[in-house]
């Protein structure tokens, strides 16, 4: 059974062919540049070299189309023909407070994910746009949405309602939701696993650290905080986003330099963070390089971003009690040694000692961990595996074995589990 996993952006469609019964990736890949223009598709066979392609894809549909062309083609293909695959699990960014799990997607389910669209306008329209291109394209098969946003459903309302009028929450929903769900239910059984536990009985801080950033505090296995918002804005500096600032500035500064709404938004959306700081860099790497070469803005962004990160350690291990672990995951989370070291100097105190020859490492492949022997609270590296949570939330669903989280076992959840 072959099931794809796809994850369609704003001008991106990402994709993954996964077989169910060799428990292997038979192809993946991703479609740029749609609608904008000088589109191109890049695709991986296991034990072949990459196969790239430009193609005009002026939509989604087209983009889809060429994906599922490309899979298929007797040439750089991994699929005889389109009836190999069974199920399409689609990212969902945001369900709102509407769905707790991944669901089959049928008419009512679309219209619910169009009626909560207005809570993320640069995400959940090209999500939406993906899920009726494939079933267009896939009409026969079973088309599952995995939702960012389900995760963290079991928040408690303390965590998640904002002291705002409390009608903005009852008419127009406004409340915490939080993001990256599939990425911190995966690593957080993995955590639990690598622990010896049962996931209930772990407190876990999960920092997903890429160019989007969030961090979850897991109390008993299941989210009970997030640092992303109603939108993706809120919570940590990232690479283009502002992060947690004082809620005066925006207003300020639309007075000052005479801004529209949608500048200032797009300005705290994609002008500020790392970026913001340093004036020329969102990835990390140019980042440290820089900063090491002496220049003060990459310094100060550095350490802006690392202070900020402890800060929410401290704030989540005063809600979760006994701490068992901290993981960092993601782009940044797994490849940079010298941002993790930063970020857990001097924690020694709430029992965190860092080795430094363990947490040399970089990989998106290897579960290390980066503290001593003797550490109480231990820290991981764990390679985040999202697309994963797709195929096994869909494999599931086909099979009528489906449950929550915390009653269903995945097969990453198992001491035994290899990537």
């Amino acid at each position: 059974m072959i099931i794809m996993a796809l994850n369609c952006g704003s001008s991106s469609v990402k994709y993954q062919l996964f077989d169910w019964d060799k428990r292997e990736v038979v192809a993946k890949g991703m479609v740029e540049r749609v609608i904008v223009g000088d589109s191109y598709i890049e695709h991986e066979v296991p034990g072949r070299e990459t196969f790239k392609d430009g193609h005009d894809c002026p939509n989604h549909q087209a983009a889809i189309d060429l994906i599922i062309k490309t899979v298929t083609d007797p040439k750089y293909g991994a699929l005889k023909n389109v009836d190999e695959i069974s199920a399409v699990g689609h990212r969902v960014v945001h369900g709102g407070d509407k769905f707790t799990c991944s669901v089959v997607i049928d008419d009512r389910v679309l219209d619910v994910i169009k009626d909560v669209q207005h809570l993320a306008p640069l995400h959940n329209p090209p999500n939406i746009e993906g899920i009726r291109a494939a079933k267009a394209l896939l009409p026969n098969v079973t088309h599952v949405a995995i939702f960012d946003t389900a995760f963290h459903q079991t928040m408690p309302e303390e965590a998640y309602i904002y002291p705002l009028p409390y009608e903005w929450y009852e008419k127009h929903q406004i409340r915490r939701y939080g993001f990256h769900g599939t990425s911190h239910l995966y690593v957080s059984k993995r955590a639990a696993a690598l622990l010896g536990k049962k996931p209930a009985d772990c407190n876990l801080i999960t920092l997903h650290i890429g160019n989007g950033v969030s961090h979850c505090a897991i109390r008993g296995g299941i989210s009970v905080d997030t640092s992303m918002g109603l939108t993706p804005l809120e919570g940590a500096v990232m690479g283009t986003r502002c992060g947690d600032i004082d809620p005066a500035i925006p207003s300020f500064m639309m007075q000052k330099e005479n801004l529209t709404a949608k500048e200032i938004d797009t300005i705290l959306n994609k002008k500020s963070g790392v970026v913001g700081i340093t004036g020329r860099f969102t990835d990390r790497r140019d980042v440290i390089q820089h900063a090491q070469q002496g220049d003060v803005r990459c310094k100060l962004s550095l350490a802006i971003e690392a202070y900020r990160i402890k800060k929410y350690i401290g704030a989540y291990l005063a809600v979760i009690g006994k701490l068992d672990a901290v993981v960092f995951t993601a782009g940044v989370g797994e490849m940079s040694v010298e941002f993790r070291e930063m970020v857990l100097a001097g924690l020694e105190h709430i029992g965190i000692i860092v080795d430094r020859e363990r947490n040399n490492v970089r990989t998106r492949k290897r579960e290390t961990l980066i503290t001593t022997d003797d550490s109480p609270v231990k820290v991981f590296v764990i390679p985040t595996d999202e697309e994963l949570v797709i195929t096994e939330d869909t494999a599931a669903l086909l099979s009528g074995a489906y449950d929550d989280h915390m009653n269903f076992e995945y097969s990453f959840s198992k001491p035994e589990f290899v990537r």
